[in-house]
């Protein structure tokens, strides 16, 4: 069965190569085909599950050597695969998903022109995905995490037409290079402790290598995490991000390349295990984000950034579980899989409402669409209500373990993270409410559909006819369908996993397990979410249920006009980082010009000086030789005089 895992990666790779390499003969059928071979690859990672599943535990680890990258002495570069409990959640998950946002993308995207591109791209994402958690090795992982970066500049700027399209993908592609030179430097580090980068003979020195060598690659390992994952303080790239097609936004940003930091640290989980200064810092980045996202998210009026910002604080959500340690890792997973069907369910949903209404993105313009597009609003209210936790949801069961597992840090790190989790609950109620309410109740607040050429942001992947008021209609089938789907695991998946501990028991053998005892009773702490819940919906309503939605947003308090600038993250970035290093750059410019090139100047000027004077004493002239001779024979005669009078 090993030598299904090549294929598994391989029939999107040729999906890429046919549908970019093929020409415009392809147009037409470009979508199927993609869409084809997205589905082939899913075939086959069921086929493999069932097998894993009709194995011994200790015998789910398949390993498949394709052939040796860099053999040279002392360096030994393998492509490589291992499949196993933690890569298998992810083949599935990215395929399944995967395959649904390809079904969906053929209405979405049927009135543009670029589409075999389109898919194309898609494609090239899967493939490189699937690569990054198959390799079995943390160098063949880099090559699939590079591959992800490239194909995400790829799809977000798909509109490259539109500047701000343009610009959100170069944005995405330098700030993923930050956190990519972290990976780098971890897979040197790990070559330089431990002569390997494989994933056996790593992991399994952890307990003999020294805390401080540990602690450098897990601070590293978790920079990479953070561009990846849009945690802080790399976050600033997902919310431009959403300029691309809204089918890019449910998969690479809600199902599967805002996880790969997640798959990062806790495939290296015995390296933070052992490094306890890293794992807090995993911990305090993970409070940090969930909070930093949540807040954004109450204040953005584009549906698509409001739930860009929910994306990076239910990120945050895994990864301060994997920064629990065994106690969270599984839950961390867990949250990562229910949060893929329930939020690329949302986005797929704003992309449906967006269909329907001239691709219009402000919220503040929706209103009654519940009447017009009924399916949209079931399958985006069954995600809604898994997002924020209702009890017997995906989410609730998911989040709940993490909230349980943050008390049972203990002591008043516990409380701390316990709170900042609960409260993270609580704004994800209110914000969550508000997106809900804005678009599906209330009297409708129509406008007339925005020309393209005039108006920045106006996506032109579906027909708009500039001046004509909306006329909401349900989507076709090809994208219902797919939201159909999501909408089931949104309501079963976190139920299916939580009977029997049947999840942590899958995972247990590869990521560890342990439980946990907060401080208080799980009862006490399922009953705080369940209220905290109330709260923040109860406050949403109140708010927008029961008042007229303002045509304009008013102008808010100062914490409000923060949110709606991502809370300054773009300021900060530009005083600190950009105005930074341009004072950075002028300064070793100026070090550069007058110290090291003044050396280098000042020492040739020396030489070429001492060289001319020297050149002088050789003019080709009889009676110049004479005279030197001359003066020569005068300076020995009187050096001989003055050594004998002495």
């Amino acid at each position: 069965m090993e030598n299904l895992i090549a294929p598994l990666i391989a029939a999107p790779l040729l999906g890429a190569a046919v549908l970019l390499c093929g020409g415009r003969r392809l147009d037409r059928s470009g979508p199927w085909i993609g869409t084809l071979l997205a589905a082939v690859s899913f075939v086959i990672g069921v086929v493999l599950f069932a097998d894993l599943l009709g194995r011994g535990t200790k015998d789910r680890t398949l390993h498949q050597h394709l052939f040796s990258w860099i053999p040279v002495e002392g360096f030994q570069a393998n492509v490589a695969f291992q499949l196993d409990q933690l890569s298998m959640t992810f083949v599935l998950l990215i395929t399944g998903v995967g395959s649904l946002i390809h079904v969906y993308s053929i209405g979405y995207m049927a009135h543009d022109e670029r589409k075999r591109r389109f898919f194309g791209y898609l494609n090239l994402f899967l493939a490189a995905m699937l690569l990054l958690v198959l390799a079995d090795n943390y160098l063949l992982l880099y090559v699939g995490w590079e591959g992800v970066g490239l194909a995400s500049y790829l799809l977000i700027g798909f509109w490259q037409h539109k500047p701000s399209a343009a610009t959100a993908a170069k944005k995405a592609f330098l700030v993923n290079r930050v956190g990519d030179m972290g990976l780098s430097i971890a897979v040197m580090l790990m070559f330089a402790f431990f002569g390997t980068f494989t994933f056996g003979p790593v992991l399994g020195a952890t307990d003999a290598a020294g805390e401080g060598k540990l602690t450098a690659i897990g601070l590293m390992l978790l920079l990479a995490a953070c561009g990846k994952s849009a945690q802080v303080p790399l976050q600033s790239w997902l919310g431009d991000a959403m300029e691309g097609p809204t089918p890019v936004s449910a998969l690479i940003h809600a199902a599967t390349m805002v996880t790969a930091g997640v798959y990062l640290i806790t495939r290296s989980g015995e390296i933070f295990n052992a490094a306890p200064d890293a794992q807090s810092a995993v911990v305090v980045v993970g409070a940090v984000t969930l909070l930093f996202g949540a807040i954004v998210g109450c204040a953005k009026d584009d549906i698509k950034k409001a739930l860009a910002a929910s994306t990076m604080s239910q990120i945050g959500y895994m990864i301060l579980a994997a920064g629990l340690g065994p106690i969270g890792y599984a839950f961390a997973i867990m949250h990562l899989v229910t949060h893929g069907f329930f939020k690329a369910g949302l986005f797929l949903g704003a992309g449906s409402v967006m269909h329907g209404m001239n691709d219009e993105v402000d919220m503040r313009k929706y209103g009654g669409l519940r009447k017009y597009m009924p399916v949209t609003f079931i399958t985006f209210g069954l995600g809604y209500l898994a997002i924020i936790g209702f009890p017997g949801l995906s989410g609730f069961w998911s989040k709940d373990k993490i909230i349980e597992a943050a008390f049972a840090k203990g002591g008043t790190e516990g409380w701390i993270l316990g709170g900042a989790a609960l409260l993270g609950a609580a704004i994800t109620a209110y914000y969550m409410t508000r997106v809900m309410l804005m678009t599906f109740f209330g009297e409708k607040r129509w406008q007339p559909a925005p020309d393209p050429d005039k108006t920045p942001g106006v996506e032109p992947g579906i027909e708009v006819h500039p001046g004509e008021m909306p006329h909401p209609h349900e989507s076709p089938r090809s994208m219902t369908v797919p939201m159909i789907m999501l909408a089931f695991g949104s309501v079963f998946a976190g139920a299916l996993f939580s009977l029997n501990e049947s999840f942590v028991k899958w995972l247990e053998p590869v990521t560890g397990f342990e439980h946990g005892h907060p401080p208080v009773g799980a009862g006490v702490i399922t009953t705080s979410t369940v209220v905290v819940l109330l709260i923040g919906a109860g406050i949403a309503y109140a708010q927008y249920g029961r008042r007229p939605v303002p045509a304009v947003a008013p102008r808010g308090s100062v914490l409000t006009r923060a949110a709606r600038r991502d809370l300054l993250q773009d300021d900060f970035n530009h005083v600190v980082l950009v105005r930074g290093g341009e004072h950075l750059t002028r300064s070793l410019v100026y070090v550069d010009h007058t110290m090291v090139d003044g050396v280098v100047n000042g020492t040739a000027a020396s030489v070429g000086g001492l060289s001319g004077r020297l050149r002088r004493l050789q003019n080709g002239f009889a009676r110049s030789y004479a005279v030197s001779m001359f003066g020569g024979t005068a300076i020995l005669i009187a050096a001989t005089l003055l050594m004998r009078a002495v």
